[in-house]
């Protein structure tokens, strides 16, 4: 009677998880993933207002950017503010709405920033390929249809996934593996069948940005190509360094979320804050970077944020 009472207990509630093994440290830990949090929305927030007040940057660059920083502000705050909660308080608990609702902000925002990197991929290639008519392939009505697609593609996958959730029920465990909630890691403790989550899951990742890595590696190949067909050396150096922001942009995105997958299937079994640690790269570590990497990479920004600098000190004086 026992273990059958066991197997019917429903949970109601899940209880996110700090980094296993340190959480002594966990107060210790919020003072550099505290940082790294404020450091994200600073460096965002400036690009997009740089973006947004100087009329010179509204070109498709720098219009992808600024949506690039928003994806990693939405990213951040969906992140960070459990893990902040957990690392301060202890708290651990989230009901079953709030837990499917950071769900769903946390993979459309990396779905969206996974889309905007291949738009900037795209971009990359107009200018590249096509240097005369960037300016009239890529206008503002472009740009917007762009965005929408991104959006209404990222919105329309991401939707099914809380509204498949409720269906099912949890009476195996209610502690996930991560400080915030994630698709996999939810389904793991149903005691339903999750067939069809799994199967859905699989299909909006592979389509989203398994597709996006996939083309964008395609982009790549074609930009090399039209690379080694320009025949000055100083020309095709010129050409590879407008890519050098973007394609650190793939690597602090996709890399960490490729080498936990791998490590995952095929790897030997780590202890689990490792596998914490890296999920924790791949959701924390490109918003923090990312502004870092455009701002010392991109002289128009940065001469930008000097001269509003520059100009505050007389003010202050």
């Amino acid at each position: 009677m026992s273990l059958l009472n066991a197997t019917e207990f429903r949970f109601s509630t899940f209880l996110v998880t700090g980094i296993p093994g340190l959480e002594a440290m966990h107060m210790w830990l919020s003072i550099p993933f505290t940082a790294m949090f404020l450091l994200t929305l600073t460096g965002n927030i400036t690009i997009m207002l740089v973006i947004w007040n100087e009329r010179s940057l509204h070109v498709p660059m720098y219009l992808f950017l600024s949506m690039l920083a928003a994806s990693d502000i939405g990213l951040s705050l969906s992140t960070f503010a459990t893990m902040l909660r957990i690392f301060w308080l202890e708290a651990r608990e989230m009901s079953f709405p709030a837990c499917f609702i950071q769900m769903f902000f946390i993979h459309t925002f990396q779905d969206f920033e996974s889309a905007v990197i291949l738009a900037m991929a795209f971009d990359r290639i107009i200018a590249i390929s096509k240097p005369l008519h960037y300016a009239s392939i890529l206008t503002s009505r472009v740009i917007l249809k762009i965005g929408l697609a991104i959006l209404i593609r990222t919105v329309a996958v991401q939707v099914p996934l809380p509204i498949l959730l409720r269906r099912l029920h949890f009476c195996r465990s209610n502690v996930l593996s991560h400080s915030y909630c994630l698709h996999p890691d939810i389904i793991k403790l149903s005691c339903s069948n999750t067939r069809i989550n799994s199967i859905f899951g699989l299909f909006v990742v592979l389509s989203t940005m398994g597709l996006d890595f996939l083309l964008i590696l395609l982009s790549y190949v074609l930009i090399l190509k039209t690379v080694l067909s320009i025949t000055s050396h100083g020309g095709r150096l010129k050409a590879l360094n407008t890519c050098i922001s973007h394609v650190c942009a793939v690597i602090l995105f996709f890399t960490p979320m490729i080498c936990l997958s791998m490590l995952h299937r095929f790897g030997p079994k780590l202890p689990s804050h490792v596998y914490v640690l890296m999920a924790n790269m791949h959701f924390l570590i490109p918003p923090v970077m990312n502004p870092i990497v455009y701002v010392l990479k991109t002289k128009q920004i940065r001469d930008r944020i000097i001269r509003i600098f520059h100009r505050k000190r007389p003010e202050e004086s």
